[in-house]
């Protein structure tokens, strides 16, 4: 237990560090900015610390990211995810494959890429309350379905709904596959 403390104490020092600095801030400023004394952040810094959920939350909210972001492992600037090591899920027998392609996790964001073969249909899964997708026809036809009403999407048509409400896709042709990329944004707290 305690060398996962130490473990999440380096890695809140050096995402801390990392993002003050991004966003050209001293220590000072950063500390009033989060309305935490300077020390309390010098000590967060130094990898030494075991901050308090209060000021970890007010830190988090200084920087505009999650507090999971300011405790997880430092990620590469880089990544090159090779097409074999995306995630897929398939659904109704491989009629519908869906690459998830946030190989982190964005809170609040979900990016998916849905191949759909021709006449596949499946549900969505309604969101949280006042959730927005974007979802753009990258080839063929999609047909969405949205709180009882279809829109008809042909390549390069962007459709902006709910995520909220009750919605469905399906691939209306019966000799060619579609596919589609789906963006999911979730409201932020508080709004």
């Amino acid at each position: 237990m305690v060398n996962m403390i130490e473990t999440l104490s380096k890695q809140l020092a050096k995402n801390v560090l990392n993002l003050r600095k991004r966003q050209g801030l001293s220590q000072l400023q950063m500390a009033e900015k989060a309305g935490i004394p300077r020390s309390t952040l010098t000590y967060i810094e130094s990898g030494e610390s075991n901050p308090s959920l209060a000021n970890l939350s007010k830190v988090a909210a200084a920087f505009n990211v999650s507090v999971e972001e300011l405790i997880s492992k430092p990620r590469s600037n880089v990544q090159h995810i090779k097409a074999t090591d995306i995630p897929l899920q398939s659904k109704s027998g491989d009629q519908i494959i869906i690459a998830k392609l946030l190989p982190d996790p964005i809170p609040g964001m979900e990016i998916d890429r849905m191949t759909l073969q021709p006449g596949a249909r499946f549900k969505g899964t309604p969101h949280i309350s006042r959730t927005k997708e974007y979802l753009y026809c990258a080839e063929g036809t999609l047909r969405v379905y949205v709180n009882k009403t279809s829109y008809d999407l042909e390549s390069g048509d962007l459709l902006s709904f709910p995520g909220d409400e009750p919605h469905a896709y399906q691939n209306p042709s019966s000799r060619k596959k579609s596919i589609g990329f789906s963006v999911v944004v979730f409201a932020p707290s508080g709004l």
